[in-house]
């Protein structure tokens, strides 16, 4: 990184967003739902809308049974504390202020419904706060908590099994099997060939230690696997290993009296992987998760760390032509840190795509308000970084 790019950060979080005197509308309860760091962006959105509509928040209940199976949670049934039936509403998905204004100036006209409900319920969070067109205190506000909000974080999950790409028959069939069993899991008929080349797969471990070691890395590099236990267990890191061998996981850096108080408790174990994402020399997430780009926002508000981006439909074309012997390794690595060159997390204003809010970048990835003092963000961008307004 450049003394530029490591200058560029202030020195201190953003300045809490000033106190005020207003008159509560009535409160908020909110029922996260997701994975956990879906639960963890979530809160940070609903304490933006609880002060944008005046409203108390209540603590958060977790889905813990969906996903995580995680017996440790947060929750307070104010409904039932208060015997009142609350205003049940699923809010939009990225949804700016103007809709939840909107949205509570009609539940207030409700005079009835005013002395009925004394508690709004948004019964789904996840996503339900736009990325762009929010004004500049509430983005800073959404920015302050989730820079403190190291407590509610998923643990990257750096080989899905929602691809079997590298898989055998039996692992294949044993991964179709786990879709239909889940009804979380939406997808149940996978393509793998076709996610593969559109860069929707997460790479092999076998793929990962070949643009490792093409990046630059060598031997004697240690990589910590910040992830829950990888499908097929010690013998699918075999070649990563073999590459790799100063492999670590927070099983093996806490003594086991230390890991006992976590391991009954997956959010807890999440929480450490974050941690050490957060805190390392560099950040190389093998599928872009949500927990990688909060990851890669956290880093960025550190001081843009580094975090290599992988370009994963333009690596297995490389991936692929190398294994079939078009390609030399040495153009196969000359290729592969090209293509890098401008992804490895250096200061970059954020993609606001119109009307496609799901395929522009992630405010928590990005979060730009939270990096510079005007809007632009202009003063942060490294020569050659280009932005991308549609």
């Amino acid at each position: 990184m450049s003394a530029h790019q490591e200058g560029s950060m202030p020195s201190s979080p953003p300045p809490f967003v000033p106190a005020r005197n207003y008159t509560s509308n009535g409160f908020l309860k909110v029922s996260c739902n997701g994975g956990l760091n879906q639960m963890r962006s979530a809160i940070c959105d609903m304490v933006t809308v609880a002060r944008l509509l005046n409203l108390t928040l209540v603590v958060p209940e977790l889905d813990k049974t969906s996903f995580w199976a995680d017996p440790r949670g947060c929750r307070r049934d104010l409904a039932c504390d208060m015997d009142i039936k609350p205003f049940e509403m699923p809010p939009v998905s990225w949804s700016n202020e103007q809709y939840y204004l909107q949205q509570f100036s009609i539940h207030l006209a409700d005079s009835a419904s005013l002395d009925k409900h004394k508690v709004l319920h948004f019964n789904r969070t996840d996503s339900r706060l736009a990325n762009n067109g929010i004004s500049l205190d509430l983005q800073r506000l959404r920015c302050r908590v989730n820079f403190q909000a190291l407590k509610f974080t998923l643990r990257l999950r750096h080989w899905e099994t929602s691809c079997t790409h590298g898989c055998s028959i039996e692992e294949a069939e044993e991964l179709k099997r786990l879709r239909y069993a889940f009804p979380w899991w939406r997808e149940k008929e996978i393509v793998s060939e076709e996610k593969r080349s559109s860069g929707l797969c997460p790479l092999t471990p076998e793929e990962t230690a070949l643009i490792l070691q093409a990046l630059g890395f060598d031997k004697e590099t240690q990589i910590y696997i910040a992830s829950g236990e990888i499908y097929g267990g010690e013998r699918r890191l075999a070649a990563l290993r073999a590459a790799f061998p100063r492999i670590l996981k927070k099983e093996m850096l806490l003594e086991p009296d230390d890991l006992r108080q976590f391991q009954n408790h997956s959010s807890q174990m999440a929480a450490l992987d974050f941690m050490v994402s957060v805190a390392s020399n560099i950040f190389i997430p093998t599928y872009d998760g949500n927990m990688a780009r909060v990851v890669e926002g956290h880093r960025r508000y550190r001081g843009f760390k580094k975090t290599i981006q992988l370009d994963r439909r333009r690596l297995v074309e490389l991936l692929d032509l190398h294994q079939n012997g078009t390609l030399s390794w040495d153009e196969f690595s000359i290729a592969v840190r090209l293509a890098h060159e401008r992804r490895m997390g250096q200061p970059t204003l954020r993609m606001v795509i119109a009307d496609k809010p799901k395929e522009e970048d992630y405010f928590y990835a990005n979060p730009q308000e939270c990096l510079c003092d005007s809007t632009s963000c202009g003063d942060l961008l490294g020569p050659g970084n280009t932005t991308v307004l549609q």
